[in-house]
């Protein structure tokens, strides 16, 4: 039976190898909003894998007016056509479609960067989210940006875009037709009519531009679920009415609004969210529009995606995010190789890194976004050697499974029953289930490549030896460090205690978060949930300062949900005992004053500190004696340095067991050291 997924789609002109897309989304890999080589190499790598269209940019700005807000591309600037043309010739050269996504931000964005002006929107109502006060826009201002969304368009069509894809919720274009964001009493507010009239201006000015024949099409919140904005049945009349004779091409359907991290992570559910939440209503819309129809938010699996096609609920369905972590999955379909794809496990470490440091990055792919230095495809070494890799967390399991796709003889030394370290403690918090996944895959990835993993080894510096290694590899994690108290260290736990299920809080329970990371937060979600009365103390301006805006929200509802108190800019001086129960005392970086609290527990997160005795007791019989060459590392090189000619192996250590970093550090650390080994 033919598979849904493998069969091409007929777009106006353009033949799609195949019914698999990756919809727009912004890496924040531009340079200066060019779409150079790390942009190019990105999506070149999609098309690569077989994906049939790669969306660009989300979204690329059309005015000056609309600052970048998370890295877009800068469409109104002449220079990018050169750029745009080198990155559709090497998407077409691997026989991949590439369109691109054309916005102007309106009030979703900032005022204090770029040129400093001001932000623009139908009326002077602030988004939460980007917080700028907006400008109300003028007769000149919609004149001239109407222009420019015609002028970008001509620029994209230019560089050899198949075509353009407007973005129609939450930015400008759909901030004028949405009550939500229309409150104005001239000809472009009030009736429906009214509000259209901006949006149908730029329509009609990007047609009269590219022509009849080019690809256009909108990707629109069709129904914004919010109370007084869009629903379904005024979603569907607004997209009859954009497309009037035949303006469109395509819808790709959205649903909700993005003012919000919670209405955001709504739109683009995260982790221990329901995946594909949206799609029945992809398909409502299919059944009531002639216009082609595109869709995509979390579809995390080739089988929901193949549901998708299949029951023709889309033409053609997304998986954005499933692509970053795993760019070949439409090769690995093709070639029956479905079992090897690297799932996406939700964390939403792409998303939230592009406003931490600006890029997205796979929380377990490293050589997503960095295709120029690393490689997707781990290629074979040409000599086989002995590689002794000690620990089973995401450090140790993935310099395993890079060894073993090199050809080496690998073993792994694991304490543990299982394997997974410290990524098996946070997935004790049901709502992060999913990061199992990461080393699901490596496991069978190792068990497919023949390495022999071995269990229930406490490795000692003998036990390593007499494996007459070439290369070794410690990657034996963290012990919880305790944050700096005047008293009471011996009456604290961990946070690690309590997702380990080793101490179940009950009663009144402060958590101390010293650390401001996931482990504070999953632990204090775990506590919260389980009927606790609890406090949060740490001294940082926010709550879980390391955790992403949209990882936070689902972490806020529970605290809210359950009346947990969250105290700001404090600090747990000492913990004592006092009556059967503890005496808190709290007090601040800020000034001299101090408050007690009696509870009943006190749970503390200080990061963790390297467990490396075994590395220094391997260190003198090594010929690098440990150490490792930063130049090479960070150019993706081999490491070459021997300065102990007596020695008889390569000794690395990765992972907690050199610094407290996180999964993305330690598997990238991985991936850049064993790849030339």
């Amino acid at each position: 039976m033919a598979d849904p997924l493998l069969e091409p789609f007929q777009l106006r002109h353009l033949t799609l190898r195949n019914r698999l897309f990756t919809s727009a989304h912004e890496p924040a890999y531009s340079e200066d909003g060019m779409p150079r080589d790390r942009y190019r190499l990105y999506h070149e790598e999609r098309a690569r894998g077989g994906v049939a269209l790669t969306m660009t940019a989300g979204s690329a700005v059309v005015a000056e007016d609309s600052p970048p807000a998370f890295g877009n591309l800068h469409a109104y600037d002449d220079a990018i056509v050169s750029w745009i043309q080198r990155l559709t010739d090497g998407v077409h050269e691997h026989g991949a479609a590439c369109m691109i996504q054309l916005t102007h931000l309106g009030r979703r964005t900032g005022w204090a960067q770029d040129d400093w002006l001001p932000v623009v929107a139908p009326s002077p109502l602030r988004e939460p989210a980007h917080r700028a006060h907006p400008k109300e826009a003028e007769d000149w201002d919609i004149e001239r940006i109407v222009a420019r969304y015609a002028d970008a368009a001509e620029r994209m069509k230019a560089g050899g875009m198949d075509g353009i894809e407007i973005q129609s919720y939450g930015h400008l274009f759909d901030q004028f037709y949405t009550p939500l964001g229309n409150e104005r009493d001239d000809d472009f507010g009030g009736s429906l009519q009214n509000r259209l009239r901006f949006p149908q201006m730029v329509l009609a000015a990007v047609r009269e531009r590219v022509g009849p024949d080019y690809i256009v099409g909108l990707r629109m919140a069709v129904d914004e679920a919010t109370p007084g904005g869009i629903d379904a049945e005024a979603g569907l009349e607004v997209l009859r009415l954009l497309n009037g004779d035949g303006l469109l091409d395509f819808v790709n359907v959205i649903r909700g609004v993005i003012g919000s991290d919670v209405e955001l992570s709504e739109v683009i559910p995260i982790q221990g969210m329901p995946a594909a939440p949206h799609l029945d209503f992809a398909g409502r819309v299919r059944a009531e529009t002639d216009l082609a129809v595109l869709h995509g938010a979390k579809i995390d699996d080739v089988a929901t995606a193949r549901h998708a096609v299949g029951e023709n609920l889309v033409d053609m369905i997304s998986m954005a995010r499933a692509h970053i972590a795993d760019p070949h999955i439409v090769t690995k379909i093709i070639e029956a190789r479905e079992e090897q794809i690297r799932p996406c496990v939700g964390a939403t470490y792409c998303l939230d890194r592009i406003y931490q440091a600006g890029e997205a990055l796979c929380i377990h792919n490293p050589a997503t976004g960095r295709e120029a230095t690393m490689p997707h495809e781990v290629t074979r070494a040409f000599e086989a050697r002995r590689i002794v890799v000690v620990g089973a967390g995401p450090a140790g399991l993935e310099a395993a499974r890079v060894a073993g796709e090199r050809g080496h003889i690998v073993t792994v030394l694991e304490a543990m029953p299982w394997a997974g370290g410290q990524i098996m403690l946070a997935a004790r918090n049901p709502r992060r289930a999913d990061l199992e996944g990461i080393v699901t895959w490596r496991v069978q990835e190792l068990s497919r490549l023949g390495v022999d993993v071995r269990y229930d080894v406490l490795a000692e510096a003998e036990d390593v030896m007499a494996l007459e290694p070439d290369v070794v590899v410690v990657a034996t994690g963290g012990l919880p460090q305790l944050p700096i108290l005047d008293a009471g260290d011996d009456l604290v736990s961990t946070t690690r205690d309590v997702l380990a299920g080793e101490v179940r809080p009950v009663g009144s329970v402060l958590v101390y978060d010293d650390d401001g990371t996931h482990s504070a937060m999953s632990a204090a979600e775990v506590i919260c949930r389980s009927g606790a009365q609890l406090e949060i103390v740490t001294p940082e301006r926010t709550v879980g300062v390391e955790v992403g805006g949209m990882n936070l929200v689902p972490y806020a509802r529970a605290f809210n949900e359950t009346d947990t108190r969250v105290t700001l800019n404090q600090r747990v001086i000492a913990v004592r005992a006092e009556d059967g129960r503890l005496s808190v005392e709290v007090g601040s970086d800020h000034s001299e004053h101090r408050t007690t609290r009696i509870v009943d527990h006190v749970v503390v997160d200080h990061g963790t500190l390297p467990n490396a005795g075994l590395y220094f007791d391997l260190k003198d019989g090594s010929t690098n004696l440990g150490e490792v060459d930063y130049d090479a590392l960070i150019a993706g090189s081999p490491q070459a340095v021997t300065n102990n000619p007596e020695g008889s192996y390569q000794l690395f250590r990765l992972g907690d067991a050199v610094a407290n970093r996180d999964i993305h550090a330690a598997i990238y650390d991985a991936l850049r050291l064993m790849k030339d080994i």
